[in-house]
């Protein structure tokens, strides 16, 4: 989805063929598959998402005069007006690959900052602004421009049929609203981390980062507030899901699948995942290649795959398959999409060195940890630990229900450490994100603990929700700029 389209409505016989089209793409994909050869270097990447705001820190609607400004190919429009993202240069682990990392995200959003200030305002990274209204969302203009924004808010809602519902549990009974577009989607702002993974790896891969996404976000969590309201510790979870849900009640209370999935099982291959795409969700955007000019195969190149690829783009799992033909060989990327953006880039890049060096730990292991977990238990896991953040307990593999904080302190952080050692990464780097994580995991201080803890503060200094929200989004963006991780961050 992150291409633009040329049309945003589409017939029903446009629809038949593309559903014919998609189903032959996915016999081609199956074949390539077995017998191609792929890229294999083990690059990563990463994808960030921040908010803008003004001077009072309220949301700035004024994204296409930050990109103006930027003119730079680098950054590009989000689904909201008052979002912008950023893609950075791939890199990979090895020596001070991660530090480097760091210092882009540094640069990257001090350049945005740069340009904000030139419109009057702002950039935040954070999982949820913290002050967006409910009215602002409900306002036309809260949309970037773009066919392809204005497709997926039209098709979404034609597949529903009804409103958007909103139902989130939470303080004072939590959030319960209603929307007549995807707005809420624009709520949602992440870090996106991409990883190259050869064919015969792919599905440990996956399996991997599925096994351990719960314990990842609440490492990571720093969404939990959402339209006045303090709901779970990563509230983007939820929001998303529902945010762009295709099916009414009566479709939910069936067991059709959501969009937006955490999945049902383990796979053996990277096709599982296609083919499940395929097989269980309808087209939302049936823009076929030859709409987008786009060849099927072109002789000595990858096949380009246009319907299938799109297709994936609107199945929003929180591991995502990534199939990119490339200009000579094509290669095969896990995208992890569960991670909020924020709070600083130290932060983020020790998120990021976390999911690399524990991914790269389980794929090596003799037995394999989701060999001694349920897939179920998995998915619990990840709810339990989006509701309550470091202060979850979860079930884990030969522990028994244990502290998530715990967990991470004894268990989990030391092997992505070591697996970021076998990565080849500098002792010195593995030691900065080692200090970070452990820092934030044993004191339980996340950038969602903060965010509560500074609202609280400042409420019990006499000021409304709305004041907290205000003077808390403050001291949020000018920490930001410390540099220094979010558990080591003053309260109030």
């Amino acid at each position: 989805m992150g291409r633009e389209v040329g049309r945003t409505e589409y017939t029903r016989s446009q629809r038949t063929r593309y559903r014919r089209e998609l189903r032959r793409n996915l016999d081609i994909f199956e074949t390539f598959l077995d017998h191609a050869e792929f890229r294999t270097e083990g690059t990563i990447g990463v994808e960030l998402e921040m908010n803008l705001v003004d001077d009072a820190e309220q949301p700035a609607l004024t994204s296409t005069a930050v990109l103006e400004a930027l003119d730079d190919p680098d950054y590009v429009h989000e689904i909201g007006a008052f979002n912008l993202e950023t893609n950075l240069p791939v890199t990979s682990p090895p020596g001070a690959g991660l530090r480097g990392l760091e210092d882009e995200l540094e640069r990257r959003m001090r350049r945005a900052e740069d340009a904000a200030r030139t419109r009057g305002g702002h950039i935040v990274a954070i999982g949820h602004l913290p002050t967006l209204t409910e009215e602002l969302l409900d306002h036309p203009s809260w949309r970037a421009p773009g066919a392809r924004y204005e497709a997926l808010d039209t098709t979404i809602l034609y597949a529903r049929g009804e409103q958007i519902q909103l139902t989130i549990e939470g303080e004072g009974g939590g959030l319960d609203v209603q929307f007549d577009s995807v707005a809420a989607e624009a709520a949602c702002t992440s870090m996106q981390l991409h990883l190259q993974v050869p064919p015969e790896q792919f599905a440990a891969a996956w399996n991997a980062a599925q096994s351990i996404a719960g314990p990842q976000v609440a490492l990571g969590a720093n969404s939990p507030f959402l339209m006045g309201r303090r709901l779970w510790h990563e509230t983007r979870i939820p929001t998303f899901t529902q945010a762009i849900d295709t099916r009414p009640p009566e479709l939910a209370a069936q067991g059709v699948r959501p969009r937006v999935w955490f999945g049902e099982r383990w796979i053996t291959s990277m096709f599982d995942l296609f083919e499940e795409n395929v097989h269980y969700f309808p087209a939302l955007i049936p823009e076929s290649r030859e709409m987008a000019e786009e060849p099927l195969l072109t002789e000595g190149a990858a096949p380009r795959l246009h319907e299938l690829m799109l297709h994936n783009g609107t199945v929003w799992r929180w591991n995502r398959p990534i199939y990119d033909p490339g200009t000579d060989l094509p290669h095969l990327r896990l995208e992890n999409r569960l991670l909020p953006s924020g709070p600083t880039p130290i932060d983020m890049a020790a998120n990021a060195a976390f999911f690399y060096g524990i991914v790269r730990f389980l794929v090596d292991e003799r037995r394999p940890l989701w060999s001694r977990q349920s897939f179920a238990s998995a998915r619990e896991t990840f709810e339990t630990c989006a509701r309550r953040g470091l202060e979850a307990r979860v079930r884990w593999p030969r522990l028994g229900t244990v502290p998530v904080s715990d967990l991470l302190t004894d268990q989990l952080i030391p092997r992505a450490m070591q697996g970021l050692h076998d990565l080849g990464a500098d002792d010195d780097v593995v030691a900065r994100y080692e200090s970070v994580l452990m820092g934030r995991a044993a004191s339980r201080r996340s950038g969602a603990r903060w965010q509560i803890d500074t609202v609280a503060a400042f409420e019990r200094g006499g000021m409304s929700r709305t004041e907290a929200l205000t003077a808390m989004t403050r001291a949020y963006r000018e920490r930001m700029w410390s540099l220094s991780p979010v558990h080591e961050w003053p309260v109030g």
